[in-house]
């Protein structure tokens, strides 16, 4: 069974590796889950740096994510929030919703806000979105370079080669994990 991970709204604001890291969740190698609130701060942020997306787009985005991987949505989470301390009282819904769904892994770029020694008590680790890819190519290889393939030959406006998606991965972040996938592409 696979584990579950919470992605933080951070690591969904990028398209491709929300679109990656939704592939991964869709493909059953991870339990991927979020939050409404999670998805709200995700789609402000959106909105924010890219005003020209309309609302019915973005919601539209929102809705597939949501159909995209089974069961993904953590409710019930709130309650725990008050009772939890970060250095940065706003992340607390994330650690919440971590705790209530059982998850083992935050995946996020904040990591600052998430220090290992209060995760670690919960059981829960922090994971940047590279070692998180990284740790799942260490699982599935095969499967990793396969969905980073097909995300490749998905994109159609404007179309992309595995190779442009890699370096916008690592535009990303993901360079130790396109790294990783090169040799396995080699």
């Amino acid at each position: 069974m696979a584990f579950t991970v919470v992605y933080d709204a951070c690591v969904l604001f990028p398209a491709p590796l929300r679109d990656l890291l939704i592939r991964l969740g869709h493909a059953g190698l991870v339990r991927a889950r979020w939050t409404e609130q999670i998805l709200d701060e995700c789609f402000r942020n959106i909105k924010l740096r890219r005003p020209e997306l309309s609302d019915v787009a973005l919601l539209r985005t929102r809705t597939l994510m949501n159909a995209a991987v089974r069961d993904s949505l953590i409710t019930g989470y709130e309650p725990l929030i008050d009772g939890l301390t970060l250095p940065d009282k706003d992340d607390r819904h994330v650690l919440a919703a971590a705790v209530r769904s059982g998850a083992q892994v935050i995946v996020t770029s904040n990591l600052k806000d998430f220090p290992a020694d209060v995760l670690k008590s919960l059981g829960i680790e922090a994971q940047s979105p590279d070692e998180f890819v990284l740790n799942l190519l260490d699982l599935a290889p095969g499967a990793v370079a396969a969905i980073v393939s097909k995300q490749a030959a998905d994109l159609k406006s404007p179309p992309h080669t595995r190779d442009q998606l890699l370096e916008t991965l690592i535009a990303n972040g993901l360079v130790r994990s396109v790294a990783k996938l090169r040799e396995l592409f080699a």
